[in-house]
């Protein structure tokens, strides 16, 4: 029998941005265990904005399992909050996502590496020489200074140990800001790889005195703000299309504006000025290859017949990956089908 390691992670009952929590269960497998074989767990909900303390026990319900390289025989378990009776809590935006095995999603989450209180390469109380620009996938010490590609490597490989499916990963405009892609198919698996690569990325900045800033514009003035752009597709958009289809499903999103806004993280309106490549957050647009739209059509979409996937260009780097999922397939369900 091995005594095996398994970190419980969920999110807590903070707003509007919930917050990552995690507890360790060394449990005893003949063989490696698997979903099914784990229990639920209980926890002090009262100590996570979760329940009052006169009634405060909450539980974990694991819902993905994934290996954690850093430890020896060790899990990350992604949970869902569920209150005593067994329902769902509710912080447990999870919980309210439709499962749909053809939903392909695929989420570019932008951050800011933080030492100090300032983004890394940073001059105390100032800005760098060299304005934004040359760090967008730049390479040298001058650009992206000592410690940064580091972090950003060896959290790479933390989430292909652990099986997330990352697209790509690259150095962002501004100074001491980073992307990793996640592309996962079904309603739910890209989201909960996203919450599991943001916790092992915050797991791992702490050994470098490094902290992960997910604000969505963190440096005020001429300087990019970090968005966790969401491209989407479904088994329809993918294979059937059409231009006609295409138009009404734009039209749904015109008309949900403020819904998606809602979900689309804290502060947007920092964000979408329609200044660095977003719209404003009081405006709708779509259009082929345009950065600048809410809805960006890539480079081959009407040539291949309104065919293909979308890019949702307007989520930030703190959205919920639950609530942006369930928001946006929840407007496309909306749509009906020629």
């Amino acid at each position: 029998m091995t005594k095996y390691k398994l970190e419980y992670i969920w999110l807590d009952g903070n707003t509007p941005v919930p917050g990552l929590r995690g507890k360790t269960q060394l449990k005893s497998f003949a063989t490696p265990p698997t979903l099914a074989d784990l229990p639920l767990w209980g926890f002090d909900g009262s100590s996570t904005l979760q329940a009052e303390g006169k009634s405060s026990d909450c539980v974990l319900k694991p819902v993905a399992l994934y290996p954690d390289g850093a430890r020896k025989d060790a899990y990350i378990v992604m949970c869902e909050v569920l209150l005593a009776s067994g329902e769902a809590h509710p912080s447990n935006h999870r919980a309210t996502i439709v499962d749909d095995p053809d939903f392909w999603v695929g989420l570019e989450q932008e951050y800011f590496l933080y030492k100090d209180g300032r983004p890394l390469g940073f001059p105390e109380g100032g800005y760098p020489n060299v304005p934004q620009g040359p760090y967008y996938c730049g390479v040298g010490y001058k650009y992206m200074g000592g410690i940064a590609r580091q972090i950003v490597e060896e959290h790479l490989d933390l989430c292909l140990n652990a099986g997330i499916n990352h697209e790509g990963i690259n150095a962002e405009v501004a100074k001491g800001q980073w992307e990793f892609q996640i592309f996962g198919k079904g309603s739910a698996k890209a989201a909960d790889d996203t919450w599991t690569a943001r916790y092992l990325l915050l797991r791992l900045c702490e050994k470098y005195g490094v902290d992960v800033e997910f604000h969505c514009k963190p440096i005020k003035g001429d300087w990019n703000g970090s968005g966790m752009h969401c491209n989407f597709s479904t088994k329809y958009i993918r294979e059937v299309g059409g231009k006609e289809y295409f138009e009404a499903l734009m039209g749904a999103f015109k008309d949900n504006v403020k819904e998606h806004i809602a979900v689309y993280g804290p502060d947007n309106h920092l964000r979408l000025t329609g200044h660095h490549e977003t719209q404003s957050i009081d405006k709708f647009s779509y259009g082929l290859s345009d950065r600048g739209a809410s809805i960006r059509m890539p480079i081959n979409f009407i040539k291949d017949g309104y065919k293909g996937y979308l890019e949702d260009r307007r989520p930030n780097s703190e959205a919920d990956p639950y609530q942006l999922v369930a928001r946006v397939l929840k407007t496309i369900e909306s749509v009906p089908k020629p």
